[in-house]
């Protein structure tokens, strides 16, 4: 039996396959249906808005000749969008099939929802006869530029932003809860001043704050202005008409983008490569915070927490893996390669147009779609992870020559209030405490050999590496919003 033979289709790729649930609802926005229904959504506005115009123009029609559409025929013609189902679908494969060309394909379709019109208003309505209306002085990337951002919007609005945010809503509700727990730091791998837990992880959260900040105030940008971006046969057609101010209209208040006048062939895909440029790096700070946790974990400063029937390896029973964040990892490095090569490509175009972007953007909804899945085994595995106190306060307890930085640094300051023996203090300290095992008593005998006065000495024998965290405490309470 061979597997290209089953019904219905085996899904080629993980994200329709393995991990379907996780990513299905980019389809709604991101997949060749979704951006058809768009098409056709751009097509039957850009009929509406040139037989009914707009306030702007007194609310006439753009075209002469033609007559305002009744409220009935607009509805109609936006539920030809709103009913793009699977009949829909299939229907407009056939007419690819024939013209080898989706946009083409899209003309059609709407074609025949015109001559259906008739049946549901009766021979008086006008819409059979409005064919010639459809891709009005339209080539195809007037279309697809506009259909292709609104699905794009549409995408990260209702899906990616949402999960980031709760990512960041969970890392925050954690920094919190552990902002006073005081953690062994590591640089460079060896043991360094210590923090707190809360503090290292809203570090993340400045991070990721920071970049969702950018998504957010993406600006979505659109373009219609014809074949080669000159409004030419806008002007032939029509020359009394004001198309700046059409175009204008159309883009920013029909299709809620923001419009962009000087264009070639195609929008220039700018916006694209910022908001995949942003996506990328919010991916890579998340991939920094899966590799963190997992080191974390590796180093027992997390317990994970099993789930009951889940087996951690086939072999050593007694393991948990920490494959939440290892699948994070892999498919963010997916997600971001997808992501940078989808900045470098769409932002050239040879002259007035080639099609390299038209393939490429087809893409984005995989791009997104490891990121989502990525996300999710983020956010998975943050829910299963929980500090392991002991482990992190017996590091504390084997590593007093962390407690050197304080005790040079309080010297230094000594030395300048006129304290004797207090040169050379960071030598001193180094001499004492470099690559040695320091105790206590060690560092309480090394107070007592200088001459601190009675504050200071009394502030750094109560020093200990659990409680030498500085202002990590308080740095968690930093507003980011």
């Amino acid at each position: 039996m061979q597997l290209t033979q089953i019904s219905p289709a085996i899904p080629l790729t993980s994200l329709d396959g393995r991990y379907h649930e996780q990513t299905a609802a980019l389809a709604e926005y991101l997949s060749e249906p979704a951006l058809n229904r768009e098409r056709i959504t751009v097509e039957t506005e850009w009929m509406i808005l040139l037989s009914n115009g707009f306030e702007g123009n007194g609310n006439k029609p753009v075209l002469s000749g033609i007559q305002p559409l009744k409220k009935s025929e607009v509805n109609y013609l936006r539920a030809i969008a709103d009913n793009f189902d699977a009949d829909g679908i299939a229907r407009h494969a056939a007419y690819e099939a024939k013209t080898h060309h989706d946009v083409k394909a899209v003309e059609y379709y709407i074609d025949d929802e015109l001559d259906k019109a008739a049946e549901v208003f009766g021979s008086d309505t006008q819409l059979p006869g409005l064919k010639t209306l459809v891709h009005f002085a339209c080539t195809s990337e007037d279309i697809n530029n506009l259909a292709n951002a609104r699905c794009v919007k549409k995408a990260v609005t209702a899906v990616w932003l949402p999960k980031a945010q709760e990512l960041i809503d969970s890392l925050t509700s954690k920094a919190k809860e552990y902002r006073d727990l005081p953690m062994l730091a590591m640089t460079h791998g060896q043991p360094a001043t210590p923090t707190t837990l809360g503090k290292e992880l809203q570090v993340f959260v400045h991070r990721l704050t920071r970049q969702l900040r950018h998504v957010r105030g993406q600006e979505y940008l659109g373009k219609l202005n014809g074949a080669t971006g000159t409004f030419g046969a806008h002007v032939v057609a029509c020359p009394d008409v004001d198309w700046f101010e059409i175009s204008r209209e159309f883009v920013t208040e029909r299709m809620g983008l923001i419009w962009n006048p000087l264009t070639t062939q195609i929008e220039s895909h700018d916006w694209q490569a910022e908001l995949y440029s942003s996506i990328s790096h919010f991916n890579r700070i998340l991939h920094n915070l899966a590799v963190d946790v997992w080191l974390y974990i590796s180093r027992g400063i997390f317990t994970q927490v099993p789930v009951k029937g889940a087996t951690g390896s086939s072999t050593m029973p007694h393991k948990v893996n920490p494959i939440r964040f290892e699948n994070a990892e892999a498919n963010l490095e997916l997600s971001c390669s997808l992501l940078d090569t989808l900045s470098n490509t769409l932002i050239e175009s040879r002259w007035q147009r080639d099609l390299t972007d038209s393939t490429t953007q087809r893409n984005v909804g995989a791009a997104l779609g490891y990121a989502v899945l990525a996300l999710d085994n983020l956010s998975g595995g943050l829910q299963c992870i929980h500090p392991n106190f002991d482990a992190m306060t017996r590091e504390l307890d084997d590593n007093w020559e962390v407690l050197g930085e304080p005790i040079q640094t309080a010297m230094r300051a000594q030395e300048f209030a006129g304290h004797k023996g207090m040169e050379q203090p960071y030598e001193k300290v180094k001499e004492l405490m470099r690559g040695k095992r320091i105790s206590r008593s060690d560092v309480e005998s090394f107070i007592d050999s200088l001459d601190f006065d009675d504050e200071t000495a009394a502030r750094l024998k109560a020093l200990t590496p659990e409680t030498y965290t500085g202002l990590a405490s308080q740095l968690v309470d930093f507003d980011l919003q």
